[in-house]
């Protein structure tokens, strides 16, 4: 069985912005890095160019097992990526609400904080939060 190339690293959450992330960048990953470790109860943790809080232990009926954060987030070139558990689709009433977005299955992709509803974002984070804890319990 093949290994998992993404891991947790010691590089801080610091270190990675300064190295990554674009200057004009670095308030949006601290507000959501603050607001994802409040909701978890975990530091951020770098998983290579994610941000992680927390983890569980996943397992596919292929027998591929793996860990990987309760919580994430990676700051991309053009989006914030924030990671949403079951998928992003799950939350309708919410993302009705949140502002301008793209997405893909569990991919929330948001160009600026400044552009959508911050009470909204968190919201979907907590709900995403509760649905891991229900279906991965720590």
């Amino acid at each position: 069985m093949a290994e998992q190339k993404t891991r947790p690293t010691a590089e801080t959450l610091e270190q990675f912005l300064a190295r990554a992330v674009e200057p004009s960048r670095h308030a949006d990953c601290r507000k959501v890095a603050a607001m994802m470790q409040e909701i978890s109860g975990e530091p951020p943790v770098m998983w290579g160019a994610i941000v992680g809080f927390g983890t569980y232990h996943y397992r596919y009926a292929s027998g591929h097992a793996g860990e990987w954060p309760r919580l994430a987030f990676s700051p991309r070139k053009k989006d914030l990526t924030i990671y949403i558990a079951p998928n992003v689709d799950h939350y309708p009433d919410l993302l009705s609400k949140l502002g301008p977005y793209r997405n893909g299955k569990v991919c929330l992709y948001l160009r600026s904080l400044a552009d959508v509803d911050v009470q909204v974002l968190e919201q979907l984070i907590r709900r995403s939060a509760h649905h891991m804890e229900e279906h991965y319990p720590a």
